[in-house]
């Protein structure tokens, strides 16, 4: 499939939504941004449930809006999970992933079974609606919209409804569709966690406008946004398990040609591809090798970027370490004193990794 290209312009009173994006048609876009920034407008005008004054829209190569040609919302190959999972409550489980099943013509490209398999529902086909919990609605909803076999998978902050322990149960069932389906996602959020656990492409919005749009990785990592993500500003990298130490229940993961990091074991296994995520505030910056230290991840850096930060008194530091970038946050005072400038060799210290498998 080639691009997805979106085109809108839609003026409401007191809003106006303005965008011009080329997306990826693999993986998972996370449409990031504060209430209100018009994520779930753009969204809309994707499945077609608005219809803006100005717009474009093609998905693989197909016109699915312009000028002359509309392409009602029921025709779009589309599948959608709202916030709230929208199940009838007098039908089975079973029954409401049937009934999706009315508006599938053509290939089949996701079985039902296989839908089901992916999100563990097997066990819940003969309950009503009425008697799931939040999480398994959801996971329910998101079932009937890949049992359409959808051409694009839109999903309008599908976890925000839960509690913080249904969102953990429901997290590894996303990552799965990531993982084993290769059906484009467009996915809202405002949570940087589920951000950094699924997205492959991050576009930025604010006030009906993009900011920015790129991978994940190099997105995080720019210092010229406007909007910064406050104490969760940080890297989400790529790795591989190099090795397990069962002593110390510790993993080191390689980065891309970067060195490697300590992270804690949760029973990963050499060789395993893991995502990691590196918070500004865990990362600090020395002139020398630091020795006797208890902070254990230390890695050869160059500054490639320096900016100011919410506060006055700090500054976002952007360093490469190999072919990767990590943010640094410090105090003003501590990047003076260090004399830091762009392009200048240092000793970066990691204190702590988190793993989002």
């Amino acid at each position: 499939m080639t691009a997805i290209e979106a085109r809108f312009r839609l003026d409401w009173s007191g809003f106006v939504l303005d965008v011009d994006l080329t997306l990826p048609t693999r993986g998972v876009t996370a449409l990031f941004g504060p209430s209100g920034s018009g994520k779930t407008t753009l969204l809309r005008c994707i499945a077609g449930l608005e219809r803006a004054s100005q717009g474009r829209l093609t998905v693989g190569g197909g016109v699915w809006q312009d000028a002359g040609h509309w392409l009602p919302t029921y025709k779009r190959p589309i599948g959608y999970v709202f916030r709230e999972a929208s199940l009838f409550a007098h039908l089975t489980v079973m029954g409401n992933l049937r009934y999706g099943l009315k508006r599938l013509s053509g290939e089949q490209q996701v079985s039902l079974d296989q839908a089901i398999e992916l999100l563990g529902i097997g066990h819940l086909l003969n309950r009503k609606a009425d008697h799931l919990s939040g999480g398994e609605r959801q996971r329910v909803s998101i079932a009937r919209a890949l049992a359409v076999s959808p051409r694009l998978l839109l999903m309008d902050e599908p976890l925000a409804a839960l509690d913080l322990k249904r969102k953990q149960e429901i997290l590894p069932y996303l990552e799965r569709l990531h993982d084993e389906l290769d059906i484009p996602v467009l996915y809202v959020s405002h949570s940087p966690d589920e951000v950094a656990k699924l997205a492959d492409h991050l576009v930025v919005m604010d006030s009906g406008r993009v900011l920015a749009s790129g991978p994940l990785a190099d997105t995080l990592t720019r210092l010229d946004l406007p909007i910064r993500l406050g104490e969760d500003a940080g890297a989400v990298l790529d790795a591989t398990v190099e090795a397990v130490d069962k002593e110390w229940h510790l993993a080191r993961v390689d980065l891309t040609e970067g060195g490697s990091l300590w992270a804690k074991d949760s029973g990963l296994s050499v060789g395993q591809s893991v995502r990691i995520r590196v918070l500004a505030r865990d990362v600090s910056l020395a002139l020398n090798f630091p020795e006797h230290s208890s902070i254990q991840n230390v890695l050869p850096g160059i500054v490639d970027g320096i900016a100011g930060d919410d506060h006055p008194g700090l500054t976002l530091v952007r360093v490469r370490v190999g072919r990767s970038m990590l943010l640094a946050r410090l105090t003003k005072r501590a990047a003076a004193s260090l004399g830091l400038t762009i392009g200048l060799a240092l000793w970066v210290q990691v204190k702590s990794v988190a793993l989002m498998e």
